[in-house]
Protein backbone atom coordinates (compact mmCIF):
# COMPACT_ATOMS: atom_id res chain seq x y z
CA UNK A 1 0.00 0.00 0.00
CA UNK A 2 2.63 2.00 0.94
CA UNK A 3 4.76 1.43 -2.70
CA UNK A 4 1.37 2.65 -4.31
CA UNK A 5 0.82 6.09 -2.57
CA UNK A 6 4.60 7.05 -3.09
CA UNK A 7 3.77 5.75 -7.02
CA UNK A 8 1.00 7.98 -7.03
CA UNK A 9 2.73 10.67 -5.76
CA UNK A 10 5.99 10.71 -7.98
CA UNK A 11 2.78 10.37 -10.92
CA UNK A 12 1.31 14.09 -9.95
CA UNK A 13 4.75 15.33 -9.60
CA UNK A 14 5.74 14.09 -13.17
CA UNK A 15 2.53 15.49 -14.86
CA UNK A 16 2.92 18.98 -12.37
CA UNK A 17 5.91 19.48 -14.10
CA UNK A 18 4.98 18.87 -17.62
CA UNK A 19 2.15 20.97 -17.12
CA UNK A 20 4.48 23.68 -15.76
CA UNK A 21 6.47 23.33 -18.58
CA UNK A 22 3.76 23.58 -21.06
CA UNK A 23 1.94 26.57 -19.42
CA UNK A 24 5.98 28.44 -19.65
CA UNK A 25 6.26 27.04 -23.42
CA UNK A 26 2.80 28.39 -24.70
CA UNK A 27 4.45 31.84 -23.00
CA UNK A 28 7.56 31.99 -25.10
CA UNK A 29 5.80 30.78 -28.14
CA UNK A 30 3.20 33.18 -27.87
CA UNK A 31 6.37 36.21 -27.37
CA UNK A 32 7.96 34.65 -30.21
CA UNK A 33 5.32 34.21 -32.67
CA UNK A 34 4.68 37.87 -31.95
CA UNK A 35 8.39 38.76 -33.02
CA UNK A 36 7.99 36.98 -35.73
CA UNK A 37 4.87 38.46 -36.86
CA UNK A 38 6.18 42.38 -36.03
CA UNK A 39 9.41 42.06 -37.12
CA UNK A 40 10.12 39.06 -39.20
CA UNK A 41 7.68 38.93 -41.83
CA UNK A 42 7.65 42.40 -42.88
CA UNK A 43 11.90 41.69 -43.77
CA UNK A 44 10.32 38.38 -45.46
CA UNK A 45 8.37 40.23 -47.97
CA UNK A 46 10.59 42.57 -49.01
CA UNK A 47 13.14 40.19 -49.55
CA UNK A 48 11.13 37.98 -51.47
CA UNK A 49 10.13 40.68 -53.59
CA UNK A 50 13.42 41.45 -54.27
CA UNK A 51 14.36 38.06 -54.93
CA UNK A 52 11.62 37.99 -57.55
CA UNK A 53 12.68 41.06 -59.05
CA UNK A 54 16.20 40.15 -59.31
CA UNK A 55 14.81 36.73 -61.21
CA UNK A 56 12.44 38.50 -63.23
CA UNK A 57 15.64 40.76 -64.79
CA UNK A 58 17.43 37.39 -65.75
CA UNK A 59 14.71 35.86 -67.22
CA UNK A 60 13.93 38.72 -69.44
CA UNK A 61 17.12 39.13 -70.45
CA UNK A 62 17.09 34.82 -71.55
CA UNK A 63 13.85 35.66 -73.45
CA UNK A 64 15.14 38.61 -75.00
CA UNK A 65 18.74 36.54 -76.16
CA UNK A 66 16.68 33.69 -77.46
CA UNK A 67 17.64 31.35 -75.47
CA UNK A 68 14.58 30.52 -73.99
CA UNK A 69 11.05 30.59 -76.04
CA UNK A 70 8.20 32.51 -74.51
CA UNK A 71 5.02 30.23 -72.97
CA UNK A 72 2.23 31.02 -74.34
CA UNK A 73 0.29 29.78 -71.59
CA UNK A 74 2.47 32.04 -68.70
CA UNK A 75 -0.39 34.20 -68.62
CA UNK A 76 -3.41 31.71 -68.44
CA UNK A 77 -1.91 29.89 -65.09
CA UNK A 78 -4.10 29.89 -62.18
CA UNK A 79 -2.61 29.77 -58.91
CA UNK A 80 -4.33 28.44 -55.46
CA UNK A 81 -1.32 27.18 -53.81
CA UNK A 82 2.87 27.16 -54.12
CA UNK A 83 4.56 23.75 -56.15
CA UNK A 84 7.77 23.74 -57.19
CA UNK A 85 8.47 23.37 -59.91
CA UNK A 86 9.94 19.96 -62.24
CA UNK A 87 13.68 19.59 -61.29
CA UNK A 88 14.03 15.79 -63.26
CA UNK A 89 17.02 15.92 -65.43
CA UNK A 90 16.12 15.98 -69.40
CA UNK A 91 17.46 15.19 -72.50
CA UNK A 92 19.47 17.32 -74.63
CA UNK A 93 16.41 17.39 -77.19
CA UNK A 94 14.03 18.30 -74.30
CA UNK A 95 16.56 21.02 -73.15
CA UNK A 96 14.79 24.59 -75.02
CA UNK A 97 11.52 23.40 -74.51
CA UNK A 98 12.03 22.14 -70.70
CA UNK A 99 13.89 25.08 -69.34
CA UNK A 100 11.31 27.24 -71.32
CA UNK A 101 8.93 25.61 -69.26
CA UNK A 102 10.37 25.55 -66.15
CA UNK A 103 11.47 29.09 -65.98
CA UNK A 104 8.61 30.48 -66.52
CA UNK A 105 6.91 28.75 -64.08
CA UNK A 106 9.06 29.21 -61.63
CA UNK A 107 8.78 32.98 -62.62
CA UNK A 108 4.83 32.57 -61.92
CA UNK A 109 5.15 31.09 -59.02
CA UNK A 110 7.42 33.80 -57.08
CA UNK A 111 5.25 36.61 -58.41
CA UNK A 112 2.14 34.57 -56.62
CA UNK A 113 4.57 33.96 -53.81
CA UNK A 114 5.79 37.96 -53.53
CA UNK A 115 2.42 39.93 -54.30
CA UNK A 116 -0.27 37.49 -53.79
CA UNK A 117 0.74 34.61 -51.28
CA UNK A 118 -0.42 35.03 -47.20
CA UNK A 119 2.39 35.96 -45.47
CA UNK A 120 1.50 35.53 -41.79
CA UNK A 121 2.34 33.49 -38.85
CA UNK A 122 -1.42 32.41 -38.45
CA UNK A 123 -1.30 31.47 -42.14
CA UNK A 124 1.78 29.32 -42.73
CA UNK A 125 2.78 26.07 -41.58
CA UNK A 126 5.54 23.19 -41.97
CA UNK A 127 4.34 22.20 -45.49
CA UNK A 128 4.27 25.63 -46.83
CA UNK A 129 7.59 27.00 -45.23
CA UNK A 130 8.65 23.79 -46.85
CA UNK A 131 7.62 24.88 -50.38
CA UNK A 132 9.07 28.36 -49.59
CA UNK A 133 12.23 26.46 -49.34
CA UNK A 134 12.36 24.87 -52.11
CA UNK A 135 11.14 27.76 -54.52
CA UNK A 136 14.24 30.03 -53.16
CA UNK A 137 16.05 27.13 -53.22
CA UNK A 138 14.71 25.56 -56.85
CA UNK A 139 18.41 27.53 -58.08
CA UNK A 140 21.29 27.58 -56.13
CA UNK A 141 22.16 31.21 -56.41
CA UNK A 142 24.69 31.61 -53.99
CA UNK A 143 26.75 28.41 -55.58
CA UNK A 144 25.69 29.49 -59.57
CA UNK A 145 28.14 27.27 -61.66
CA UNK A 146 27.73 24.74 -64.59
CA UNK A 147 29.71 22.26 -62.69
CA UNK A 148 26.52 22.53 -59.51
CA UNK A 149 25.05 19.70 -59.35
CA UNK A 150 21.53 20.53 -58.97
CA UNK A 151 20.33 19.83 -62.87
CA UNK A 152 18.77 23.52 -63.11
CA UNK A 153 21.10 25.64 -61.32
CA UNK A 154 23.57 24.10 -63.71
CA UNK A 155 20.98 24.89 -66.95
CA UNK A 156 20.52 28.76 -65.52
CA UNK A 157 24.41 29.33 -65.07
CA UNK A 158 24.71 28.32 -68.61
CA UNK A 159 22.24 30.97 -69.58
CA UNK A 160 23.68 33.34 -67.53
CA UNK A 161 26.81 32.77 -69.19
CA UNK A 162 25.63 33.13 -72.51
CA UNK A 163 23.42 36.12 -72.37
CA UNK A 164 26.83 37.96 -71.00
CA UNK A 165 27.92 37.50 -74.69
CA UNK A 166 28.29 40.39 -77.12
CA UNK A 167 25.96 42.75 -74.30
CA UNK A 168 26.91 46.59 -73.35
CA UNK A 169 28.40 47.34 -70.21
CA UNK A 170 25.11 48.12 -68.57
CA UNK A 171 23.24 45.11 -69.07
CA UNK A 172 26.38 43.19 -67.54
CA UNK A 173 26.44 45.45 -64.69
CA UNK A 174 22.19 44.41 -64.36
CA UNK A 175 23.44 40.53 -64.28
CA UNK A 176 25.81 40.96 -61.96
CA UNK A 177 23.32 43.01 -59.83
CA UNK A 178 20.78 41.09 -60.09
CA UNK A 179 22.91 37.61 -58.94
CA UNK A 180 24.25 39.07 -56.41
CA UNK A 181 20.98 40.48 -54.90
CA UNK A 182 19.76 36.83 -55.59
CA UNK A 183 22.45 35.44 -53.68
CA UNK A 184 22.48 37.87 -50.70
CA UNK A 185 18.45 37.18 -50.66
CA UNK A 186 18.54 34.12 -50.84
CA UNK A 187 20.93 33.62 -47.79
CA UNK A 188 18.61 36.26 -45.65
CA UNK A 189 15.36 34.32 -46.76
CA UNK A 190 16.32 31.32 -45.42
CA UNK A 191 17.19 33.01 -42.12
CA UNK A 192 13.73 33.79 -41.47
CA UNK A 193 12.53 30.43 -42.72
CA UNK A 194 14.73 28.38 -40.04
CA UNK A 195 13.11 30.95 -37.39
CA UNK A 196 9.33 29.77 -38.86
CA UNK A 197 10.50 26.24 -39.01
CA UNK A 198 11.50 26.61 -35.38
CA UNK A 199 8.26 28.06 -34.26
CA UNK A 200 5.67 25.64 -36.06
CA UNK A 201 7.91 22.81 -34.99
CA UNK A 202 7.43 23.32 -31.35
CA UNK A 203 4.00 25.15 -31.45
CA UNK A 204 3.31 21.13 -33.13
CA UNK A 205 4.73 19.83 -29.79
CA UNK A 206 3.00 22.01 -27.56
CA UNK A 207 -0.31 21.23 -29.44
CA UNK A 208 0.28 17.40 -28.92
CA UNK A 209 1.07 18.21 -25.35
CA UNK A 210 -2.12 20.08 -24.53
CA UNK A 211 -4.30 17.56 -26.74
CA UNK A 212 -2.85 14.75 -26.15
CA UNK A 213 0.21 13.79 -23.95
CA UNK A 214 0.37 16.17 -20.91
CA UNK A 215 -1.78 13.74 -18.81
CA UNK A 216 -0.26 10.23 -19.94
CA UNK A 217 2.19 8.36 -18.11
CA UNK A 218 5.58 7.48 -19.13
CA UNK A 219 4.30 3.92 -19.83
CA UNK A 220 1.18 5.34 -21.99
CA UNK A 221 3.41 8.01 -23.62
CA UNK A 222 4.43 5.95 -26.49
CA UNK A 223 4.42 6.85 -30.33
CA UNK A 224 1.69 3.80 -31.10
CA UNK A 225 -0.84 5.59 -28.48
CA UNK A 226 -0.34 9.15 -29.46
CA UNK A 227 -0.89 8.43 -33.62
CA UNK A 228 -4.10 6.41 -32.16
CA UNK A 229 -5.03 9.47 -30.61
CA UNK A 230 -4.35 12.14 -33.03
CA UNK A 231 -7.09 11.83 -35.33
CA UNK A 232 -9.61 12.10 -32.88
CA UNK A 233 -8.08 14.59 -30.76
CA UNK A 234 -6.61 16.73 -33.26
CA UNK A 235 -8.62 15.84 -36.57
CA UNK A 236 -6.66 16.86 -39.90
CA UNK A 237 -3.26 17.21 -38.25
CA UNK A 238 -0.24 14.99 -39.53
CA UNK A 239 1.39 12.37 -37.30
CA UNK A 240 5.66 13.76 -37.37
CA UNK A 241 6.77 11.01 -35.88
CA UNK A 242 10.37 12.85 -35.08
CA UNK A 243 8.43 15.42 -33.53
CA UNK A 244 6.47 13.22 -31.35
CA UNK A 245 9.56 10.96 -30.39
CA UNK A 246 11.21 14.60 -28.93
CA UNK A 247 7.93 14.81 -27.28
CA UNK A 248 8.64 11.78 -25.53
CA UNK A 249 12.09 12.62 -24.69
CA UNK A 250 11.99 15.79 -23.86
CA UNK A 251 9.09 14.83 -20.83
CA UNK A 252 9.70 10.98 -20.36
CA UNK A 253 13.41 10.29 -20.65
CA UNK A 254 16.11 10.70 -17.65
CA UNK A 255 17.53 13.82 -19.78
CA UNK A 256 14.49 15.51 -20.40
CA UNK A 257 15.33 18.45 -18.32
CA UNK A 258 18.25 18.93 -19.63
CA UNK A 259 16.70 18.76 -23.20
CA UNK A 260 13.58 21.38 -22.14
CA UNK A 261 15.87 23.56 -20.33
CA UNK A 262 17.92 24.05 -23.45
CA UNK A 263 15.12 24.23 -25.82
CA UNK A 264 13.21 27.20 -23.69
CA UNK A 265 16.66 29.10 -23.53
CA UNK A 266 16.97 29.12 -27.87
CA UNK A 267 13.40 29.89 -27.59
CA UNK A 268 13.34 33.29 -25.62
CA UNK A 269 13.89 36.69 -26.40
CA UNK A 270 16.43 38.60 -25.54
CA UNK A 271 15.32 42.05 -24.98
CA UNK A 272 17.11 45.00 -24.77
CA UNK A 273 17.13 48.81 -24.19
CA UNK A 274 19.17 51.08 -26.37
CA UNK A 275 18.79 54.56 -27.15
CA UNK A 276 16.61 55.21 -30.38
CA UNK A 277 18.87 56.97 -32.67
CA UNK A 278 16.23 56.52 -35.41
CA UNK A 279 17.06 59.58 -38.32
CA UNK A 280 14.13 61.49 -39.09
CA UNK A 281 12.09 60.21 -42.23
CA UNK A 282 11.54 62.29 -44.99
CA UNK A 283 8.39 60.59 -46.37
CA UNK A 284 8.10 62.80 -49.61
CA UNK A 285 11.39 61.49 -50.58
CA UNK A 286 9.86 57.87 -50.42
CA UNK A 287 6.47 59.37 -52.80
CA UNK A 288 9.55 60.79 -55.25
CA UNK A 289 11.27 57.65 -55.09
CA UNK A 290 7.84 55.91 -56.44
CA UNK A 291 7.26 58.90 -59.15
CA UNK A 292 11.06 57.87 -60.62
CA UNK A 293 10.40 54.16 -60.46
CA UNK A 294 7.06 54.80 -62.53
CA UNK A 295 9.13 57.21 -64.91
CA UNK A 296 11.10 53.96 -65.79
CA UNK A 297 8.24 52.78 -67.20
CA UNK A 298 8.88 54.84 -70.27
CA UNK A 299 11.57 52.78 -71.49
CA UNK A 300 9.91 49.32 -71.61
CA UNK A 301 6.87 51.36 -73.31
CA UNK A 302 8.81 52.66 -76.07
CA UNK A 303 10.19 49.23 -77.45
CA UNK A 304 6.24 47.57 -76.77
CA UNK A 305 4.95 50.70 -79.16
CA UNK A 306 8.07 49.63 -81.56
CA UNK A 307 6.99 46.36 -81.85
CA UNK A 308 3.18 47.01 -81.46
CA UNK A 309 3.84 49.39 -85.14
CA UNK A 310 5.65 46.02 -86.71
CA UNK A 311 2.58 43.95 -85.63
CA UNK A 312 -0.29 46.22 -87.32
CA UNK A 313 1.59 46.89 -90.15
CA UNK A 314 1.69 42.87 -90.69
CA UNK A 315 -1.49 43.20 -90.19
CA UNK A 316 -2.59 46.11 -92.21
CA UNK A 317 -0.62 44.47 -94.96
CA UNK A 318 -3.31 41.66 -95.41
CA UNK A 319 -5.42 44.00 -96.53
CA UNK A 320 -3.48 45.95 -99.50
CA UNK A 321 -5.44 45.31 -102.82
CA UNK A 322 -6.53 47.90 -106.04
CA UNK A 323 -8.96 49.55 -103.75
CA UNK A 324 -7.03 49.71 -100.63
CA UNK A 325 -4.17 51.71 -102.54
CA UNK A 326 -6.61 53.94 -104.64
CA UNK A 327 -8.29 54.83 -101.02
CA UNK A 328 -4.75 55.73 -99.61
CA UNK A 329 -3.74 57.03 -102.51
CA UNK A 330 -7.32 59.61 -102.40
CA UNK A 331 -5.96 60.30 -98.33
CA UNK A 332 -2.47 61.58 -99.19
CA UNK A 333 -3.83 63.88 -101.93
CA UNK A 334 -6.33 65.47 -99.64
CA UNK A 335 -4.05 65.73 -96.38
CA UNK A 336 -7.24 62.86 -94.81
CA UNK A 337 -6.50 61.26 -91.56
CA UNK A 338 -6.16 58.08 -91.61
CA UNK A 339 -8.96 55.21 -91.88
CA UNK A 340 -9.63 53.86 -88.92
CA UNK A 341 -8.07 50.75 -87.48
CA UNK A 342 -10.42 49.07 -85.04
CA UNK A 343 -9.22 46.44 -82.69
CA UNK A 344 -12.16 44.39 -80.79
CA UNK A 345 -10.41 42.68 -77.90
CA UNK A 346 -11.68 40.36 -75.20
CA UNK A 347 -9.71 39.62 -71.86
CA UNK A 348 -10.40 38.15 -68.41
CA UNK A 349 -9.82 40.96 -65.69
CA UNK A 350 -9.17 39.54 -62.51
CA UNK A 351 -10.11 42.24 -60.45
CA UNK A 352 -13.28 42.45 -61.51
CA UNK A 353 -13.39 38.56 -62.09
CA UNK A 354 -15.14 38.96 -65.74
CA UNK A 355 -14.55 38.77 -68.83
CA UNK A 356 -14.09 42.35 -70.43
CA UNK A 357 -14.65 43.92 -73.78
CA UNK A 358 -13.05 46.51 -75.44
CA UNK A 359 -12.52 48.29 -78.66
CA UNK A 360 -8.85 49.86 -79.45
CA UNK A 361 -8.85 52.96 -82.14
CA UNK A 362 -5.25 51.73 -82.84
CA UNK A 363 -4.35 55.33 -84.11
CA UNK A 364 -5.53 56.93 -81.53
CA UNK A 365 -3.85 54.42 -78.63
CA UNK A 366 -0.69 54.92 -80.27
CA UNK A 367 -0.90 58.88 -80.05
CA UNK A 368 -2.16 58.77 -76.65
CA UNK A 369 1.17 56.10 -75.80
CA UNK A 370 3.23 58.65 -77.48
CA UNK A 371 2.31 61.07 -75.29
CA UNK A 372 2.36 58.96 -72.17
CA UNK A 373 6.17 57.77 -72.86
CA UNK A 374 7.32 61.52 -73.19
CA UNK A 375 4.79 62.49 -70.36
CA UNK A 376 6.58 59.45 -68.17
CA UNK A 377 10.01 60.05 -69.02
CA UNK A 378 9.70 63.92 -67.86
CA UNK A 379 9.33 62.15 -64.18
CA UNK A 380 12.91 61.42 -63.98
CA UNK A 381 14.45 64.83 -63.82
CA UNK A 382 14.06 68.05 -65.37
CA UNK A 383 11.23 70.70 -64.65
CA UNK A 384 8.26 68.04 -64.62
CA UNK A 385 9.89 66.31 -61.78
CA UNK A 386 10.97 69.63 -60.10
CA UNK A 387 7.18 70.72 -60.57
CA UNK A 388 5.98 67.80 -58.98
CA UNK A 389 8.68 67.98 -56.19
CA UNK A 390 7.81 70.96 -55.46
CA UNK A 391 3.50 69.79 -54.18
CA UNK A 392 2.73 69.40 -51.19
CA UNK A 393 2.79 65.74 -50.30
CA UNK A 394 -0.90 64.89 -50.67
CA UNK A 395 -0.96 66.41 -54.03
CA UNK A 396 2.11 64.33 -54.54
CA UNK A 397 0.39 60.90 -53.32
CA UNK A 398 -2.83 61.57 -54.99
CA UNK A 399 -0.32 62.07 -58.43
CA UNK A 400 1.40 58.81 -57.63
CA UNK A 401 -1.41 56.75 -57.25
CA UNK A 402 -3.47 57.77 -60.39
CA UNK A 403 -0.15 56.87 -62.66
CA UNK A 404 0.06 53.56 -60.76
CA UNK A 405 -3.44 53.07 -61.57
CA UNK A 406 -3.12 54.60 -65.01
CA UNK A 407 -0.04 51.67 -65.82
CA UNK A 408 -2.09 48.90 -64.49
CA UNK A 409 -5.09 49.95 -66.92
CA UNK A 410 -2.34 50.22 -69.46
CA UNK A 411 -0.51 47.03 -68.87
CA UNK A 412 -4.38 45.18 -68.93
CA UNK A 413 -4.79 46.81 -72.29
CA UNK A 414 -1.46 46.14 -73.98
CA UNK A 415 -1.30 42.27 -72.67
CA UNK A 416 -5.23 42.03 -74.58
CA UNK A 417 -3.32 43.40 -77.84
CA UNK A 418 -0.57 40.90 -77.71
CA UNK A 419 -2.70 38.49 -77.28
CA UNK A 420 -4.80 39.58 -80.21
CA UNK A 421 -2.01 39.98 -82.74
CA UNK A 422 -0.83 36.22 -81.99
CA UNK A 423 -4.31 35.44 -81.64
CA UNK A 424 -5.73 37.00 -85.19
CA UNK A 425 -2.52 36.33 -87.43
CA UNK A 426 -2.65 34.37 -90.65
CA UNK A 427 -0.47 31.11 -90.24
CA UNK A 428 1.79 32.62 -92.59
CA UNK A 429 2.12 35.78 -90.56
CA UNK A 430 2.16 34.68 -87.16
CA UNK A 431 6.24 33.56 -86.89
CA UNK A 432 6.30 37.34 -87.81
CA UNK A 433 4.66 38.90 -85.02
CA UNK A 434 6.86 40.21 -82.10
CA UNK A 435 5.71 39.31 -79.13
CA UNK A 436 5.67 42.07 -76.00
CA UNK A 437 5.76 40.19 -73.01
CA UNK A 438 9.49 40.75 -71.41
CA UNK A 439 8.61 44.48 -72.08
CA UNK A 440 4.96 44.02 -69.93
CA UNK A 441 7.00 41.96 -67.07
CA UNK A 442 9.01 45.12 -66.80
CA UNK A 443 6.40 47.19 -67.21
CA UNK A 444 4.50 45.36 -64.56
CA UNK A 445 7.73 45.44 -62.03
CA UNK A 446 7.42 49.33 -62.35
CA UNK A 447 4.53 49.56 -61.25
CA UNK A 448 4.54 47.04 -58.46
CA UNK A 449 7.33 48.51 -57.04
CA UNK A 450 5.85 51.69 -57.48
CA UNK A 451 2.59 50.78 -54.83
CA UNK A 452 5.13 49.17 -52.67
CA UNK A 453 6.66 52.60 -51.95
CA UNK A 454 3.54 54.20 -51.38
CA UNK A 455 2.38 51.40 -49.14
CA UNK A 456 5.78 51.92 -47.04
CA UNK A 457 4.93 55.52 -47.16
CA UNK A 458 1.58 55.22 -45.79
CA UNK A 459 2.74 52.40 -43.33
CA UNK A 460 5.42 54.56 -41.61
CA UNK A 461 3.68 58.04 -41.80
CA UNK A 462 0.72 56.29 -39.77
CA UNK A 463 3.73 54.85 -37.41
CA UNK A 464 4.88 58.36 -37.09
CA UNK A 465 1.77 59.67 -35.89
CA UNK A 466 0.35 56.69 -33.62
CA UNK A 467 3.27 57.01 -31.87
CA UNK A 468 3.09 60.97 -31.34
CA UNK A 469 -0.54 60.53 -30.34
CA UNK A 470 1.18 58.33 -27.26
CA UNK A 471 3.22 60.99 -26.72
CA UNK A 472 6.15 59.16 -27.48
CA UNK A 473 9.29 61.05 -29.47
CA UNK A 474 11.15 58.43 -31.05
CA UNK A 475 14.45 60.45 -31.27
CA UNK A 476 14.83 61.02 -27.49
CA UNK A 477 13.16 58.15 -25.51
CA UNK A 478 14.47 54.80 -24.78
CA UNK A 479 12.51 52.36 -27.09
CA UNK A 480 12.49 48.59 -26.20
CA UNK A 481 13.86 46.65 -29.01
CA UNK A 482 13.14 42.74 -29.75
CA UNK A 483 16.67 41.31 -30.63
CA UNK A 484 16.50 37.81 -31.77
CA UNK A 485 16.82 35.07 -29.93
CA UNK A 486 19.03 33.89 -27.54
CA UNK A 487 21.38 30.88 -28.77
CA UNK A 488 23.17 29.22 -25.83
CA UNK A 489 27.54 29.22 -27.04
CA UNK A 490 27.27 24.91 -26.53
CA UNK A 491 23.68 24.51 -28.85
CA UNK A 492 24.65 26.58 -31.88
CA UNK A 493 26.25 24.04 -33.46
CA UNK A 494 23.09 22.06 -33.32
CA UNK A 495 20.90 24.96 -34.50
CA UNK A 496 20.35 24.34 -38.43
CA UNK A 497 18.71 25.01 -40.74
CA UNK A 498 15.63 24.90 -41.12
CA UNK A 499 15.25 21.43 -40.59
CA UNK A 500 16.56 18.48 -38.86
CA UNK A 501 19.19 15.80 -39.27
CA UNK A 502 16.78 13.03 -38.36
CA UNK A 503 18.42 13.09 -34.97
CA UNK A 504 16.46 12.55 -31.63
CA UNK A 505 18.36 14.99 -29.31
CA UNK A 506 18.83 18.06 -28.66
CA UNK A 507 16.54 19.46 -31.01
CA UNK A 508 16.26 23.36 -30.45
CA UNK A 509 13.18 23.78 -31.64
CA UNK A 510 11.35 23.30 -34.81
CA UNK A 511 6.59 23.88 -35.52
CA UNK A 512 3.46 24.02 -37.59
CA UNK A 513 0.42 26.42 -37.01
CA UNK A 514 -3.23 27.39 -37.62
CA UNK A 515 -4.39 28.39 -41.58
CA UNK A 516 -6.32 31.48 -41.44
CA UNK A 517 -5.87 33.62 -44.48
CA UNK A 518 -5.21 36.99 -44.27
CA UNK A 519 -5.68 39.80 -47.33
CA UNK A 520 -2.47 40.02 -49.38
CA UNK A 521 -0.41 43.04 -49.29
CA UNK A 522 -1.36 45.91 -52.21
CA UNK A 523 1.06 44.99 -54.75
CA UNK A 524 -0.92 46.76 -57.96
CA UNK A 525 -2.72 43.35 -58.83
CA UNK A 526 -5.08 40.72 -58.50
CA UNK A 527 -5.33 37.96 -56.35
CA UNK A 528 -4.19 35.24 -58.89
CA UNK A 529 -5.53 31.43 -58.63
CA UNK A 530 -2.22 29.56 -61.02
CA UNK A 531 -1.67 26.60 -62.33
CA UNK A 532 -0.47 24.05 -59.52
CA UNK A 533 -2.86 21.68 -57.91
CA UNK A 534 -4.50 22.87 -55.21
CA UNK A 535 -3.39 22.04 -52.13
CA UNK A 536 -4.00 23.25 -48.15
CA UNK A 537 -0.83 22.57 -46.90
CA UNK A 538 -1.73 19.95 -44.69
CA UNK A 539 -1.25 15.96 -45.04
CA UNK A 540 -4.51 13.75 -45.49
CA UNK A 541 -5.08 12.17 -42.25
CA UNK A 542 -4.30 7.95 -42.96
CA UNK A 543 -2.73 7.05 -39.50
CA UNK A 544 0.84 7.17 -41.56
CA UNK A 545 3.75 9.31 -40.92
CA UNK A 546 3.31 11.40 -43.54
CA UNK A 547 7.18 12.71 -46.00
CA UNK A 548 8.71 14.35 -43.28
CA UNK A 549 8.40 18.03 -44.03
CA UNK A 550 11.38 19.57 -42.21
CA UNK A 551 14.32 17.27 -42.60
CA UNK A 552 17.54 19.25 -43.35
CA UNK A 553 17.43 17.87 -47.41
CA UNK A 554 13.80 19.63 -47.41
CA UNK A 555 14.95 22.99 -45.78
CA UNK A 556 18.36 23.27 -47.54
Amino acid sequence: MHFFFVYIIIKIMAENDIVNYVNTLQEVLLARKDWLESSEMEKLKDNLRAYHTSYASLYNLYLKKKLIDEDPYKNESKISELAVPESEPFTEAKRLEQLSIRLSDFDNQLDFLANFYTLSTDFLNLERVKRIVGLVRYIDWPSLSPDNVSIMTKAVSDLTNQSKAGVDTITLSIIGESLNRLSKTTTSIMVTLKDLNTYYRENYKLSIRQNISQNMSANEATLDNIRKKLPAAMPGTPFYKELVDEIIKEDYSPSGQDLKDVLLSSLMLKTEKKKATKAVIDYKTILLDGIQVIGGASKPLTEIAQKLDENNAIFESEKKGFIYVIKELIRQITNGEPEEIIYNMEYFDQTKDTTVKEKVNFHQFRSDLDKKIKFLSSFMKGAAYNKIAAMSEDQVIGYLERNIKDMQTLHKTLNALDDHFKAKATQNDRTKIKGIKPELSALKNTFVKANQLRYDYSAQKEEDEQMKRLGINRENDDLPQNAAPAQPQDQKKDNKAPGNTGKAPNTAGKTPVNTSKAPPSNTGKAPATAKAPSNTGKAPNTGKAPTNPISSKNAG
